[in-house]
């Protein structure tokens, strides 16, 4: 191992015994230290001494250039020589100081995908640092996020999803010195394990037939396939997307919003015998239990809602479709409320952020929150177990296959 011999000036040395703020005194001493050091280092390189004629010399000097260490006492500026064929941070000298300095990097980022405002991060930087970070710092910080979330966004979609909820939420994204708003479209899914699973995101100008397409068919070009329920709001777009993508699949519209269209549609004076029925039906046993509640539903709406009797006939089908499957899985899939409960963790974020710098940015920040997410769901409790629902697939699917033969028989 080298052996190097420092110089420190006198003035250096009385620096450490002043009374000073910051630590500027030590800074100094911390500086001049490391410049000899890379001097040094530069020399055994070379091979030689600047300016010195050898035969052993190996390199020449090139100059120097200006490089900032972010200490605990703060940012230190020195002098970094360089080389013509070769580079000092090559000799494991700064390795230390890289990892650290990567650290701080992930720290930053990661305290953006939680929801630390910048002005907050600037204080934690300063606090523990003693350097300012400020808002295109963090942006190009949190860059580092982008091949993580183009992997997990473009990730095999290898399991078979029975079960997918999905929706769009608005955020507000700044756009050639705009600010504009932007639908971005979630899917999440319960796979065959049971568990929760972030299928896929997009951000899209609108919220449209066009775009769920577009949304959809990426997704099943990443393997996406055998889906048998869809659970969503009554966006007229994506109903009709996913009639025509999930080819076989039922759609199940989300209760708890037919609930609230069912109280707009109704005087308020009748919403507690309205809330009731429309339980009974949610809850019903079996289709003909249902169908029963509907019809004693409707004889009570009929006289005094009948905008809301027009909405429960329209919407059966669509609100009972769960009926169809066993008792056990019918609570969890007749409702978007999981995926609302995503939707909050991003409003959280949302709410620091405001409005986002860009459209990378959101996809940046949102999409590592929902990698970190979906890898919590991939290590928690099932929502269900799914032997039971792996025996009524098969049976649909057997049923199927005999009613296929017949017809072709026919």
């Amino acid at each position: 191992m080298a052996q190097y011999n420092f110089n420190l000036e006198k003035d250096l040395v009385e620096a450490l015994f002043l009374n000073g703020s910051e630590n500027e005194g030590l800074k100094e001493v911390i500086k001049s230290v490391l410049d000899q050091i890379l001097d040094a280092r530069a020399d055994d390189m070379c091979g030689a001494s600047r300016y010195e004629q050898s035969e052993e010399r190996v390199d020449y000097r090139n100059g120097y250039r200006d490089k900032s260490l972010v200490t605990r006492i703060g940012t230190i500026e020195i002098q970094m020589p360089r080389l013509r064929g070769q580079s000092l941070l090559t000799g494991g000298l700064f390795e230390k100081y890289k990892s650290s300095e990567q650290a701080l990097m992930a720290g930053i980022a990661e305290m953006v995908v939680a929801g630390v405002s910048t002005r907050k991060i600037d204080k934690i930087a300063q606090t523990l640092f003693g350097v300012s970070i400020s808002k295109s710092q963090v942006s190009r910080i949190c860059e580092m996020l982008d091949p993580i979330v183009s992997e997990f966004r473009s990730r095999p979609i290898s399991e078979r999803i029975p079960f997918i909820i999905v929706d769009a939420m608005y955020l507000k994204v700044r756009e050639d010195e705009r600010v504009v708003s932007k639908a971005l479209y979630i899917a999440m899914g319960i796979n065959m394990q049971g568990k929760r699973e972030v299928l896929g995101f997009m951000l899209a100008d609108s919220e449209t037939k066009e775009r769920y397409l577009e949304f959809f068919r990426s997704m099943k070009a990443r393997g996406l396939s055998r889906v048998d329920l869809v659970v969503s709001d009554c966006h007229s777009g994506l109903v009709e997307a996913v009639k025509e993508v999930f080819l076989g699949a039922s759609w199940q519209r989300c209760q708890t919003h037919f609930s609230r269209n069912m109280m707009d549609a109704t005087p308020k004076r009748f919403w507690p015998e309205v809330k009731e029925m429309l339980q009974e039906i949610y809850t019903a046993k079996d289709m003909k239990t249902a169908r029963i509640r509907r019809e004693e539903a409707m004889e009570f709406l009929l006289a005094d809602a009948p905008r809301a009797a027009d909405l429960l006939d329209d919407a059966f089908d669509d609100i009972t479709a769960v009926i169809a499957l066993p008792s056990h899985y019918r609570k969890p899939t007749r409702t978007s409320n999981y995926i609302e409960r995503l939707n909050e963790e991003i409003r959280r974020r949302e709410r620091v952020i405001r409005i986002f710098p860009s459209e990378g940015s959101v996809m940046r920040i949102l999409g590592t929150l929902l990698l970190e997410i979906d890898e919590k769901w991939g290590v928690g409790n099932r929502i269900f177990e799914m032997e039971e629902y792996l025996i009524h697939s098969s049976r649909l699917d057997l049923d199927s296959a005999v009613e296929g033969g017949q017809n072709a028989a026919a």
